[in-house]
């Protein structure tokens, strides 16, 4: 039996309570995957995937479900802490090779940062795939540029959650998530 997912769906979540759990099954609510079983994977795009919107994902799952998703995820109950998580995505222009999805989380950085740092890292393992030539240590934007240049690289993306603890004895939660359908 072969378990390739054929669509993926990208989601983030917020969640705030007093109990780490709770503030994490918030977080699930908020990004609408609460009703699942998720499993977690590493950070293959396959081939012939194709993305759909979350709310056409949702709508091919049944609650109870084991789903597969790559997530990222932060928390933290320290007061006034920033806390953020991010998917990035790069897909190649090959829709027969596979491509990459990345799960980043940080403490005391920019959402847009985030972002732009998960993106960088699902760019480059691609990248590094597919034999294109780079300096790693050039900043995002350059780099962007040669990947997107070079043909091989189609589209790179992130989905990022932030929050703010914003009271004392309550947690945050954030998520982002690729959501898988076999």
């Amino acid at each position: 039996m072969s378990l390739v997912p054929k669509k993926v769906f990208f989601t983030k979540g917020v969640g705030y309570h007093r109990s780490q759990l709770a503030a994490f099954e918030e977080a699930l609510r908020d990004g609408g995957i609460e009703k699942y079983n998720i499993v977690s994977v590493s950070s293959i795009f396959p081939p012939y995937c194709i993305e759909v919107s979350k709310e056409d994902g949702l709508k091919q799952l049944r609650p109870g479900q084991i789903i597969y998703s790559v997530l990222a995820r932060v928390d933290s109950n320290e007061l006034n802490r920033l806390i953020c998580a991010s998917i990035g995505f790069a897909k190649p222009a090959d829709k027969g090779n596979y491509g990459y999805l990345s799960e980043h989380h940080t403490f005391g950085v920019k959402p847009e940062k985030a972002g732009e740092t998960a993106e960088d890292l699902a760019a480059e393992m691609l990248a590094t795939t597919l034999g294109i030539e780079f300096d790693p240590n050039a900043n995002y934007d350059e780099k962007k540029e040669v990947f997107l240049m070079g043909g091989k690289i189609v589209e790179t993306k992130n989905i990022t959650a932030s929050a703010t603890v914003r009271e004392e004895n309550e947690w945050a939660s954030v998520l982002a998530a690729a959501v898988f359908i076999l």
